[in-house]
């Protein structure tokens, strides 16, 4: 039987797909945003992987896609990853999903693409939706330059840290968020960064309830404090640094009325904000001024 797709009632057939492994980028949410090219190689793809063969199969019966998915997620790994480099090895094409967006970004997969590039298979990119970039170009933030950290840690000191790590750089910062983690994701990011950073929480993008709130860390964090429950996957994202250098000794004057009224370690962060000096260094002046006075 002849692999075909259908847009509508318009049935297309697919031509037959060289042999590669094809990384192909599904819908984040609305089943509209699939691509002809990645709906042509989803039907004649002679394997399909896929995380959750319940998720991908809703895409393929929307679109009248007969092939037969196989699960490759982060637990089999190990079993399922030899079948597919097996499969490639025998000439044939395996198409490679997430259960949204593009695969590979915060999602299993690149230990198969390692693989397979090492035994010198094809690796071909079908681009398509991607939930940082929707972020990304909505949210009103400067879109020259930006990191993209996928999740942050679980466990708040481990959080803390990364954010630490990225806060000055000069770059728009974007991460994923589950809504359960989001509040105190974002208290972490007020403390750590200061307030006043813009930043927007780009939540549930394409689906029937799609927020986009924009505002400083402050508001936002104050926002969904108060929210009972947060529902969807999110994406965070943050303002670059201000471009604000001082001298050293100005910076100790701004710790030293900062620490009037705040913890040492908001001292830290909001003098950041104000001078564009790194957070460590000026909580380390802030300590050792502590103990000079002692």
């Amino acid at each position: 039987m002849q692999a075909s797709y259908q847009i509508g009632t318009q049935q297309h057939v697919a031509r037959p797909q060289d042999p590669a492994l094809y990384l192909v980028a599904t819908p984040i949410g609305n089943l509209g945003d699939i691509t002809l090219r990645a709906l042509e190689t989803l039907a004649a793809a002679d394997v399909l992987a896929c995380e959750d063969t319940r998720v991908t199969r809703v895409l393929l019966n929307r679109y009248g896609i007969t092939t037969r998915p196989f699960a490759y997620h982060e637990h089999n790994a190990e079993r399922a990853g030899p079948k597919l480099l097996a499969a490639l090895g025998e000439g044939k094409s395996v198409a490679l999903v997430s259960d949204a967006g593009t695969p590979l970004v915060s999602d299993p997969g690149f230990r198969l693409v390692e693989q397979a590039l090492a035994a010198g298979y094809r690796v071909v990119p079908i681009p398509g939706a991607s939930a940082p970039m929707a972020a990304l170009v909505a949210c009103g933030l400067p879109s020259d330059s930006f990191f993209f950290g996928g999740f942050l840690p679980n466990k708040d000191k481990a959080r803390r840290d990364r954010l630490s790590q990225v806060e000055q750089m000069p770059a728009t910062l974007m991460f994923f968020e589950s809504p359960r983690r989001l509040r105190d994701t974002l208290s972490a990011c007020v403390d750590v960064m200061g307030g006043e950073r813009k930043a927007a929480v780009c939540r549930e993008l394409t689906k029937a309830f799609e927020e986009i709130r924009r505002g400083d860390l402050a508001t936002l964090s104050d926002h969904y404090a108060s929210v009972d429950t947060v529902k969807g996957e999110v994406v965070l994202v943050i303002e670059p640094p201000l471009e604000k250098v001082v001298d050293i000794d100005d910076a100790d004057t701004i710790l030293r009325q900062l620490l009037e009224t705040l913890s040492p370690a908001r001292a830290a962060s909001e003098a950041a904000r104000q001078t564009g000096l790194p957070r460590k260094e000026l909580y380390n002046r802030l300590l050792t001024m502590k103990g000079d006075s002692a």
